[in-house]
C-alpha cells in the first residue's frame, strides 16, 4: 500500500487534538499512539475514525 504516511499521521493527530481540546480527555492516549503507530496501525486507527484511505494514497503520475 502506497499512503502518504505523514500527511495521514498529521491528519489524524490534528483530528484528535481537536477532540482532546471539545473535552474527550481519552484523546490524548489515540495521539500518543499515532504519533508511534506503524503504518498497517495508522490505517487501521483511521479506519476506525472515518478516514478515507484512498485519500491518502501517493497515485503515480
Amino acid at each position: 500500500m502506497n499512503i502518504d504516511v505523514e500527511r495521514l499521521r498529521s491528519d489524524l493527530i490534528d483530528y484528535l487534538g481537536t477532540a482532546f481540546y471539545a473535552g474527550f480527555g481519552p484523546a490524548v492516549v489515540e495521539i500518543s499512539e499515532v504519533e508511534n503507530a506503524t503504518l498497517e496501525q495508522l490505517v487501521e486507527i483511521a479506519l476506525r475514525f472515518g478516514f478515507n484511505i484512498e485519500d491518502y494514497k501517493i497515485r503515480n503520475r
